[in-house]
């Protein structure tokens, strides 16, 4: 028997790894061989990071992107990416250099040449923009801005239970990058979108998210008109940016898993 198709669970911003844990258990029963690596300088535990918020700061994408980079060398076989929010984007970039059999980019934080810019997204990163020094630092949400950058579209309770649970602070590096990529030719929010020999990619995106608005999603969409490979957009209209730990979560992974089963990657190798 051949050795089961490896997956790389990949968090953004203000989410721990081990809030992937229900996706890996699902993805495990279905017969992959799934994982969910921190960022540099993660901290084991969700208590430990909120401890150790240092540990994390000044960490910008090309450090994360070559942290997984290295993971995937050090695998036998490509893996199939999974990334959401921030996680995202760096899967699409692993993706762009053939790193990845495939990804599914959930809520997938803005690459360069994506020009729509929603009000909604500005407030949603106000807590990391409001002081230049942030660039420098971990920064970490309050309760009531994760409930609007991430659980407006579940109740206030459900928001409130996944903030305690699963947030840690987050390096605003990545997003002073990504906010100034349009600017920037060497940007390291800029992905391989041309790419026609890379693996099939899914674009998934949260109809009431305020963070990663559909907008951005659909024009990042737009940036593979040039690819020939396999790139695909699904909505969900009803769900925030909190839809992969939220009480809707198998939804989201139910749609993941079928779609790679569409692209023939369900089976072990």
């Amino acid at each position: 028997m051949t050795d089961p198709i490896p997956v790389l669970f990949i968090h953004g911003l203000w989410l721990h790894s081990s809030s992937w844990q229900p996706w890996i258990d699902l993805f495990q029963q279905e017969g992959y061989a799934p994982s969910a690596p921190g960022w540099p300088g993660d901290p084991d535990t969700v208590e430990e990071a909120r401890q150790n918020p240092e540990s994390i700061a000044d960490h910008g994408i090309d450090d994360v992107v070559e942290h997984y980079a290295a993971i995937v060398r050090g695998m036998e076989s490509l893996p199939i990416l999974v990334g959401h929010s921030f996680g995202g984007m760096i899967a699409q970039k692993l993706l762009g250099q053939d790193l990845a059999l495939a990804a599914v980019a959930v809520d997938a934080a803005q690459i360069k040449g994506v020009l729509p810019l929603p009000l909604s997204a500005l407030r949603s990163t106000l807590p990391v923009f409001k002081n230049p020094a942030n660039k420098h630092r971990a920064v970490s949400l309050t309760a009531e801005q994760f409930r609007f950058a991430f659980g407006n579209a579940i109740s206030q309770e459900e928001s409130d239970a996944l903030f305690e649970q699963w947030t840690i602070p987050a390096p605003g590096k990545p997003l002073f990058e990504a906010a100034a990529a349009n600017f920037n030719p060497h940007s390291p929010a800029k992905v391989e979108t041309e790419n026609s020999g890379r693996g099939p990619l899914l674009l998934m995106s949260g109809g009431k998210d305020h963070t990663v608005p559909e907008t951005v999603t659909r024009a990042t969409l737009k940036q593979y008109r040039r690819s020939e490979a396999v790139t695909e957009f699904m909505t969900f209209p009803d769900r925030g940016h909190s839809l992969t730990v939220d009480g809707g979560w198998r939804e989201v992974a139910d749609q993941a898993l079928a779609w790679l089963r569409r692209q023939d990657l369900d089976t072990a190798r």
